[in-house]
């Protein structure tokens, strides 16, 4: 709700107007009215405002859903994470596959909490050093289809593991691959058996890390 929108409720609730309010505050009746229509987002007697129509700042900046003066304020998403013991894990929106995608334009990232003993179990990797990201397209299909849900270990970025799929920029350029290293010869493979395999050298390859686990979208 909005600042004026918490005006208007507690005005309804204790029956009074926005005049009367006005008087209580020495402002002009101009000043809450803006504040009731969100012409004007804040105010320098919004602690006046709260004391007239008893509650608290917080209440009316919607902090906290309790009109009550002493309410406390909601808790924040990284309070509620560790009451709940909820790990976070880097979520970003930049989608591999179709061959490439863009790695050079602006990558958006956000933070996906998950139960710590649900991620431990399923990988021994911090979640510090974990990503979420999309597959885009049908080159790595059947084993990555469109819009599914990819984890990238990002503690792993030494291609040892051959034939495994990997995360990595070419050329500004984000890929999402199985990889085979020979000598100075990376040969970068699709499970999509129409579409051919690429070469590069090794030197042309940013591995971001290794994808650890899929999950299918239904």
């Amino acid at each position: 709700m909005t600042v004026g929108e918490r005006i208007l409720e507690r005005l309804h609730a204790l029956g009074m107007s926005q005049a009367e309010l006005a008087r209580r505050v020495s402002l002009a009746q101009t000043t809450i009215n803006n504040l009731v229509r969100g012409d004007a987002r804040s105010s320098s007697y919004l602690h006046k405002i709260a004391r007239a129509l008893e509650t608290s700042v917080d209440y009316l900046t919607s902090e906290t859903d309790d009109p009550a003066t002493d309410a406390p304020p909601a808790p924040t998403r990284e309070q509620m994470a560790q009451l709940l013991d909820l790990v976070p894990v880097a979520s970003i929106d930049l989608a591999y596959g179709m061959g490439a995608t863009f790695a050079d334009d602006p990558v958006n990232v956000d933070l996906m909490y998950f139960p710590s003993q649900w991620l431990e179990a399923l990988t021994s990797t911090p979640a510090a050093s974990l990503t979420w990201a999309r597959g885009r397209g049908d080159s790595m299909s059947p084993t990555i289809n469109d819009h599914d849900i990819v984890l990238i270990d990002r503690s792993d970025r030494s291609v040892r593991d051959q034939d495994a799929i990997w995360a990595f920029t070419i050329g500004g350029m984000a890929m999402m691959k199985r990889l085979r290293i020979r000598g100075d010869k990376v040969t970068i493979l699709s499970d999509n058996d129409k579409v051919p395999p690429d070469y590069a050298h090794p030197d042309e390859l940013n591995v971001v890390g290794k994808v650890s686990h899929i999950v299918r979208r239904t």
